[in-house]
């Protein structure tokens, strides 16, 4: 299960995480419904409190209908039980969503939109995404009891990416981040010995790499 109030804005890293059964994404800043998309081939996902954020919209009915529609195996939403009369008018008051949120453009980070669309956008500069990359790095060494990778170092810390295989990664980090919340001091000890053993083994290729 994952926390609410995390200003969490994309479902799209839980999309990996097959056996989540209980999501609690309450006071979060998700702008469409059409993240459900990431949600329907979770299997074992049961609870859902999707309530006070931007995609629930004017309308509680509506919302609650086309969540039940595309998540048909939900017990529990927003800390209500899921009834098999709603499941039922959910199929024709509910809203059927068949594709992910609009994909934004690799190259300038702007939405794709068709060509009547008068949206504008400017490039995003390439320092915003090695600051990102770079605070979502830090946030887990952080977590796990590790210092810092200083700015200087940074690049040559990380090699260097494709936009898909960064945005690969990205989605990674927001997963284990998430899920970390839920751990324990056993479980994050865990994870501390492994990925120390695994940045030693990194630096020790980068090392030999220079010679």
């Amino acid at each position: 299960s994952l926390s609410s109030v995390n200003s969490i804005s994309s479902l799209e890293p839980m999309s990996q995480c097959q056996n989540l059964s209980e999501l609690y994404l309450r006071k979060n800043s998700i702008p469409s419904l059409n993240e459900l998309f990431h949600l329907k081939n979770l299997p074992r996902l049961r609870v859902l409190w999707l309530s006070e954020n931007p995609c629930c919209g004017p309308d509680p009915h509506r919302y609650r209908m086309t969540v039940l529609r595309n998540l048909p195996n939900l017990q529990k939403l927003d800390n209500q039980a899921v009834t098999e009369e709603e499941l039922s008018q959910a199929l024709v008051d509910g809203e059927e969503i068949t594709a992910p949120p609009a994909k934004r453009n690799l190259e300038n980070g702007c939405p794709e939109a068709n060509e009547s669309s008068t949206t504008e956008c400017t490039m995003e500069p390439k320092s915003e995404h090695l600051n990102f990359t770079l605070e979502e790095t830090n946030k887990i060494r952080e977590q796990l009891g590790m210092k810092p990778v200083p700015r200087d170092k940074f690049s040559s810390f990380s090699p260097r990416e494709t936009d898909g295989s960064r945005k690969k990664r990205n989605n990674i980090l927001n997963a284990i981040l998430l899920l970390m919340k839920e751990l324990d001091t056993e479980g994050l000890e865990i994870i501390h010995q492994t990925v120390g053993k695994r940045l030693q083994a990194l630096q020790k290729k980068e090392l030999q790499e220079e010679r």
